[in-house]
């Protein structure tokens, strides 16, 4: 009897709102871990939660799952679900942070979704237009506060948090996706301000970490997820983090200073990332899952299978739920007038 596949090193993404013959060919790649979800894969929660079916049928084992729906800007399902607010609206309500958590949670689960990469960490500190209002606070204290609470909530519903983007975009004003933004600022600076969010969530259990595609020549002058000083020596060493490091994208453009995408994929495993993200570029996602080595890793396997999503209830139930129904009236009208 053939083995089923261990959970792979790589996230790729698919074409649209139902599985390709190309789709399924990938998803069955043993270095396929994860499959990124995206606004146009999603028409309405019965046909994500159909098309989640069929991704975990397409593959002989283990496989997760994952969108971006932190809220605010970047909500990729919206109809029929709850509209979130940006991060920094909380802090004008700061009890509904932990409830929005939940809420978003447990939505995504009831449709088989397994995690969501939220909360950012990330400082705001008046510069970068690319984070702005996903930061939960211009003060690290009130964001660290807020951010917890939302992941509180998280996993109250029963799903795993990934903060993101280590150590810190907040200080920068380009956008990774377009070009590679470099942060001057000493590490002493970034210590005392941007990781703080990121050191005491860890110490509160966080599960998964997302390094970002900026440099910070005073460290290193590869980008951080990229750098080993950045993932092993002080996330892992310093900050005492032990869960998943999942790299951004690597068909961004902050990822491109580095070299070719199968170059990206070695530098990125090197430094210490658990999962390779390859979205938006079909044929960067084959060049990855082909370059990369197919070989089993226990330690790995732990750290990404804490990522599973333990759903409470399917979406019939949470609908029918007065908790659901409550917090999403209050996080509906929260949302209406601060949007």
């Amino acid at each position: 009897m053939t083995q089923p596949l261990a959970v792979g090193p790589i996230m790729i993404d698919i074409e649209g709102q139902s599985l390709s013959e190309y789709d399924r060919e990938k998803i069955r790649h043993p270095n396929t871990g994860a499959i990124i979800l995206f606004s146009r894969n999603y028409e309405n929660p019965s046909q994500i939660n159909e098309l989640i079916a069929d991704i975990r049928r397409s593959r002989p084992g283990d496989i997760l799952i994952a969108v971006d729906q932190e809220g605010g800007r970047v909500q990729r399902f919206q109809e029929g679900f709850t509209r979130l607010p940006a991060a920094m609206h909380y802090q004008l309500q700061p009890e509904l942070a932990e409830m929005a958590g939940w809420l978003m949670a447990m939505e995504l689960l009831a449709v088989g979704v397994d995690f969501s990469f939220a909360p950012v960490l990330d400082v705001d500190c008046g510069i970068s237009d690319i984070i702005g209002d996903r930061s939960f606070s211009r003060d690290w204290r009130l964001a660290s506060r807020y951010a917890g609470n939302f992941r509180n909530g998280m996993r109250r519903a029963g799903m795993a948090a990934t903060g993101k983007h280590f150590p810190g975009h907040g200080a920068v004003a380009l956008d990774s996706h377009l070009t590679l933004p470099i942060d001057q600022r000493n590490l002493d600076d970034i210590r005392n301000n941007d990781l703080q969010p990121f050191k005491q969530l860890i110490a509160d259990g966080l599960e998964a970490v997302m390094p970002a595609h900026v440099v910070y020549p005073a460290v290193d002058e590869l980008p951080a997820g990229f750098s080993p000083i950045w993932v092993q020596q002080i996330l892992r060493d310093e900050l005492k983090f032990n869960g998943a490091v999942f790299s951004d994208d690597l068909s961004m453009a902050g990822a491109a200073s580095v070299g070719d995408f199968p170059e990206r994929a070695r530098l990125a495993q090197q430094a210490g990332c658990d999962m390779l993200l390859v979205c938006n570029n079909p044929q960067a996602a084959e060049q990855v899952l082909e370059s990369v080595p197919i070989k089993n890793d226990a330690q790995r396997n732990t750290r990404l299978n804490a990522m599973r999503g333990k759903p409470l209830m399917n979406r019939e139930q949470l609908l029918a739920s007065e908790q659901w129904r409550r917090v999403s009236e209050q996080i509906t009208d929260f949302y209406q007038t601060h949007a």
